[in-house]
């Protein structure tokens, strides 16, 4: 019997990508292109705002609510994908909420939001 010669690093069942491998659009393994990939997936950049905009931890009804009712099954795999890169977590209480590298990611964000004030204010 074979075995596999170089053994993945970095096992995730759900394909979340991970600085360090090869994602959507990049083989490279570049941090910013699997931040770029998990980031760019639909609803991943409003979860991570009304959780922020939440300023507590939200059920997932809640933020299913607060996402325009986004279809579960949706949610359920961004937040797995945002839990599994370390940005989410869910509590105890079965709610969800940003981690510190999760805020830290929004703080990172905050030069884009004024960008997008200033875009909307020219026109």
């Amino acid at each position: 019997m074979a075995t596999n010669p170089d053994p993945d690093p970095h096992p995730l069942a759900s394909g979340t990508p991970t600085p360090g491998r090869p994602v959507r659009g990049s083989t490279t393994g570049r941090p910013v292109m699997a931040a770029l990939d998990l980031l760019g997936r639909r609803w991943a950049l409003r979860i991570i705002w009304e959780l922020h905009r939440g300023g507590a931890a939200l059920g997932f009804r809640d933020l299913q609510r607060r996402c325009d009712d986004m279809s579960s099954s949706v949610l359920s795999t961004r937040l797995t994908e945002l839990r599994e890169a370390g940005i989410t977590t869910v509590t105890a209480a079965s709610t969800w909420q940003l981690t510190p590298l999760g805020d830290d990611l929004v703080a990172a964000m905050q030069p884009l939001l004024a960008w997008s004030r200033a875009w909307a204010e020219r026109g």
